[in-house]
């Protein structure tokens, strides 16, 4: 029996709260559901930025250089203008700081735009990305993609907002959340798409999405951590070979001893055998558990009681319901991708509801 097809139709907000941009969505006043996969969505918002953002010029930047004048500009470097007996000729050395915009955030910007316009379905679309991408070197911005170091010490200050969101898209395109594969229409499915890529999305959406609504109340929201198996006694030539085990997402308040594992599935929630027309996926149920039980011993350490919760997107009816077994409360839940966009941010924002 073929797995039902799960609707997608407000992958932009998914999209948004993922790239941690949630609160710039009221700002970004461009057609979005229109778009028809994750490249050509990401494509509308970065051009509709940066042609913001050239309206009210490009940032600057100081950029070292060294050079050989008639004039002094900078410091002098004494070895160079020595050992080239520049004097003599009446040169000297210097080395100096010059204001350009072939800044780190600039050129990950074009970078961005020109890996877009290679994407994107919609001509459109792809001959904006690429006009915005020569209007960028018109200002001398450089092709060349910064590393990450360089982006890393490129600092955006507060008050540089429209160079936030700006680079913050750009950081998405090559952060290996944009599939490639062309996705249908607006209500795309996720076997047209990167399943895998998606549900990455809908991971990081929904962390995003508690990390703005828990913490505030003293929850600490960690994502991606490995956890280790509580092994007693191992020959090495088995501990090798062992399955890793890591979570999704990971919730811990620590005035109310309290854990919460939360794994996302980008699947619908139920299965079916040869005997039951619907019943909870065993694979997912029997990770969750183990989760919980392999790291009950350090938890009673951390005076913590642990929970469970398996968050799929809505197929039929909605779900939210849970089981104790053995000191663990195990939820299951589902969100309803095909809802309006104020719909689905209020579902987000409710999982801390469930919760609390």
């Amino acid at each position: 029996m073929a797995a039902a097809p799960i609707p997608l139709r407000n992958i932009w907000l998914l999209f948004l709260y993922a790239a941690d941009l949630a609160r710039f969505k009221d700002l970004l006043n461009v057609q979005l559901e229109s778009a028809r996969n994750l490249p050509e969505l990401v494509a509308r918002l970065l051009v509709w930025v940066v042609q913001k953002r050239l309206r009210c010029n490009l940032s600057r930047g100081y950029q070292a250089k060294q050079a050989v004048l008639s004039r002094v500009r900078g410091r002098i470097d004494v070895l160079g203008t020595v050992t080239g007996q520049l004097l003599e000729r009446g040169r000297v050395a210097c080395r100096f700081e010059e204001h350009t915009m072939d800044t780190p955030r600039n050129r990950l910007v074009r970078a961005a735009l020109d890996y877009l316009a290679k994407m994107v379905p919609d001509p459109a679309v792809a001959h904006e990305c690429r006009t915005l991408s020569q209007s960028l070197a018109r200002f001398g911005v450089s092709t060349q993609k910064p590393s990450r170091d360089a982006i890393a010490s490129d600092q955006i200050s507060r008050n540089e907002t429209q160079d936030f969101l700006m680079v913050s898209l750009a950081k998405m395109v090559f952060e290996a959340l944009i599939p490639s594969e062309q996705a249908g229409s607006s209500h795309a499915l996720a076997e047209d798409a990167n399943v895998h890529l998606v549900r990455r999305l809908f991971e990081k959406a929904v962390a995003n999405a508690l990390r703005m609504q828990m913490r505030p109340l003293g929850w600490q929201i960690q994502s991606g951590r490995k956890l280790r198996w509580p092994i007693d006694h191992a020959c090495d030539a088995i501990r090798e070979h062992l399955p890793g085990m890591q979570t999704d997402i990971e919730l811990v308040n620590a005035d109310q001893k309290r854990k919460l594992v939360i794994d996302t599935k980008f699947t619908q929630i139920f299965g079916a055998t040869r005997y039951r027309e619907e019943v909870l996926r065993s694979g997912y149920l029997y990770q969750l558990y183990t989760y919980l039980r392999t790291q009950e011993a350090e938890l009673q350490i951390q005076g913590l009681r642990s929970e469970g919760m398996l968050l799929h997107p809505q197929l039929g009816e909605a779900l939210d319901a849970y089981i104790d077994i053995q000191g663990h409360r195990m939820r299951f839940k589902t969100i309803d991708l095909m809802g309006s966009a104020e719909e689905l941010e209020r579902q987000l924002l409710a999982i801390g509801d469930t919760i609390a």
